[in-house]
């Protein structure tokens, strides 16, 4: 399984220049089966990542650019009447696909943004009435730019918190850079990439990543983290349980890919920032506030070998 892993990190590593930490934490968030937000200025790489991403995946995909006249509809699909067979028939949306690119997905309305959470939190839709399962395995990546930037609209904290992680690439190195200056036929190159995972093995190691084991001080350590996250500190927005079982989750898919059956406080250093930051953050309101310092200030806080000593 390791061997497979490595393949999918060099894969989108040779497309996507620079960022390896972005997409481990990428691929993470996909092994847990969580759904992903990336973040950051036009022109950085988010919808390459999350193209290269489903296509080294081997799942079928549809991306669909939210624009601020995009209907519910236009996402999770509609009933037709078909005069001829004079019955309703489904004309399925992007959502029916294993994975969903919601393009620059705070550009459209708030009405259009929440046709994607009950897909998101219970992989069905309902349409007229209908409940429609999704198939399996079904992520969203998401892409959005800063809410500083005209024509978008702020993502609901309801609908943040279905996503298991929120990225941002950053800009790259002198050397990644550079190579993005030289790089030429990226779209030749794009259309050669072959899938690097059939689904049973990519199902087997979801299964796998469930199965790993954590111990009480792991669990520990992550109920007080959220707990000091609840303090009196009116710049902090609460950790919900949900937000602990989504920590959990991303660590040990984050120590499953370091080939370890149980997580490491590592693991759960390594994922959260990732995990959490939106979840912290009262105002979503700048591209600065993406920085890690919110869930750094939480961390820093919890002694990983004590991690319930400040809640006694």
């Amino acid at each position: 399984m390791q061997n497979l892993i490595s393949a999918v990190v060099e894969q989108v590593g040779s497309i996507v220049l620079g960022k390896p930490r972005e997409i481990r934490l990428a691929l993470a968030c996909l092994l847990a089966q969580g759904h992903i937000l990336i973040e950051d200025l036009p022109g950085m790489g988010k919808t390459t990542l999350a193209q290269v991403l489903a296509k080294t995946l081997g799942l079928s995909y549809q991306r669909t650019q939210f624009t601020s006249d995009l209907l519910p509809a236009d996402v999770i699909g509609i009933s037709i009447y078909h005069s001829e067979k004079k019955q309703f028939e489904l004309h399925r949306g992007p959502v029916f696909n294993q994975v969903v690119l919601a393009d620059e997905i705070n550009r459209a309305n708030p009405k259009t943004q929440s046709a994607l959470l009950e897909a998101m939190a219970e992989h069905q839709v309902s349409i007229d009435g209908t409940t429609y399962a999704l198939p399996a395995p079904f992520f969203v990546i998401a892409t959005q730019n800063p809410l500083s930037h005209a024509g978008t609209y702020p993502l609901p904290e309801s609908q943040l918190d279905r996503f298991m992680m929120r990225i941002s690439l950053g800009f790259p190195d002198v050397a990644a850079e550079k190579l993005i200056l030289l790089s030429q036929d990226r779209d030749h190159q794009f259309m050669h990439l072959r899938p690097c995972l059939e689904l049973e093995q990519l199902i087997t190691m979801q299964k796998n990543i469930d199965n790993l084991s954590a111990s009480d001080a792991i669990l520990d350590y992550i109920i007080a983290l959220c707990h000091v996250s609840r303090g009196q500190d009116e710049n902090l927005r609460p950790l919900s349980p949900r937000a602990g079982k989504a920590l959990l989750k991303a660590a040990k898919a984050w120590a499953f890919m370091e080939d370890r059956d149980y997580v490491h406080p590592g693991d759960i250093q390594a994922v959260f920032a990732a995990v959490c930051q939106h979840r912290l953050e009262i105002v979503s309101d700048s591209f600065m506030q993406h920085k890690e310092g919110l869930a750094l200030s939480v961390l820093e806080q919890v002694d990983p070998t004590n991690p319930l000593a400040k809640l006694s």
